[in-house]
């Protein structure tokens, strides 16, 4: 499991108000301190959620990470790389809002966001597989999905929607599944924002008092709350058995939403430039 460690960098040398367009070296230098892919997969209990960025770091940082962002974007279109993101995490954990400061200046012809939802009758006549298997990107694009292919481990094995012998099945169908997308090319990133229980109370309430939040509330999402246990445990181990080297994951401290977003933002520019460091 890739373990992440402080934003915080020496600004003489890597802060990006020193280089706004921050050169590959130092996006490799600055990365490898956020994240390690080696390391046996962390629990949720071992990760640090204190982790903050004061709002002018961030606010110079996104801006530099958003620059870098479009450049890999537009290099991947033109080498016809493909480039798989899946965003998973809490309720309330900010997945809309790390995805939006992700793709916010990406180029809108050469990347698609896909909101996946419960399946439509049609999907539940397929293979769980296989509606994501359509919103697959063309080569040099990129596709987000926000929720993915875990829910079969995750809400379809908690809410009993998976029987036993399905949901357990499901590791191995998607490690195969990842490793026919890896050897045909994509870049693989995945990601779990995690935040602490009394956050996401206050994220709940916050969002209920407020008129233009309140629609993003369901019953589901109290459902879900009340099986804190039993969702933390099917996480913990959807990440032992599913973090390989050509698909790991990032689990991302998200109390602090501005560390989180920044975060992303700083693994996806190391993931990418790697891989195309990689294919010279």
């Amino acid at each position: 499991m890739a373990r992440l460690g402080s934003l915080r960098t020496h600004p003489a040398r890597d802060h990006p108000r020193n280089d706004r367009t921050m050169n590959a070296a130092k996006i490799v230098k600055l990365s490898k301190r956020l994240a390690h892919d080696a390391g046996a997969p962390v629990r949720l209990r071992d990760v640090d959620l204190t982790q903050k960025l004061p709002k002018k770091e961030y606010k110079e940082r996104r801006k530099a990470f958003q620059e870098q962002l479009l450049r890999l974007q537009l290099e991947i279109r033109n080498r016809h790389i493909p480039s798989v993101l899946a965003i998973e995490g809490w309720d309330a954990a900010g997945k809309g809002g790390t995805i939006h400061r992700l793709v916010d200046k990406f180029d809108p012809r050469s990347y698609h966001v896909h909101p996946i939802a419960a399946p439509t009758q049609e999907e539940l006549a397929h293979h769980y597989l296989w509606r994501f298997w359509r919103d697959l990107p063309p080569r040099g694009r990129i596709a987000v999905f926000d929720r993915s292919w875990y829910g079969r481990v995750l809400v379809e094995r908690v809410e009993g929607y998976a029987k036993p012998a399905e949901w357990k099945r499901a590791y191995e169908e998607i490690n195969q599944f990842e490793r026919q997308l890896a050897v045909d090319g994509n870049i693989i990133i995945k990601f779990f924002l995690h935040i602490s229980r009394d956050e996401q109370k206050q994220r709940f309430a916050a969002r209920s008092s407020n008129p233009l939040k309140a629609w993003k509330m369901t019953d589901e999402d109290y459902r879900n709350r009340r099986k804190w246990g039993q969702y933390e445990e099917a996480i913990d181990e959807m990440i032992a058995k599913t973090h390989t080297p050509h698909a790991p994951w990032y689990v991302i401290p998200a109390n602090d939403k501005r560390y989180a977003r920044v975060a992303v933002q700083q693994i996806c520019i190391y993931r990418f430039s790697q891989a195309l460091a990689q294919r010279t």
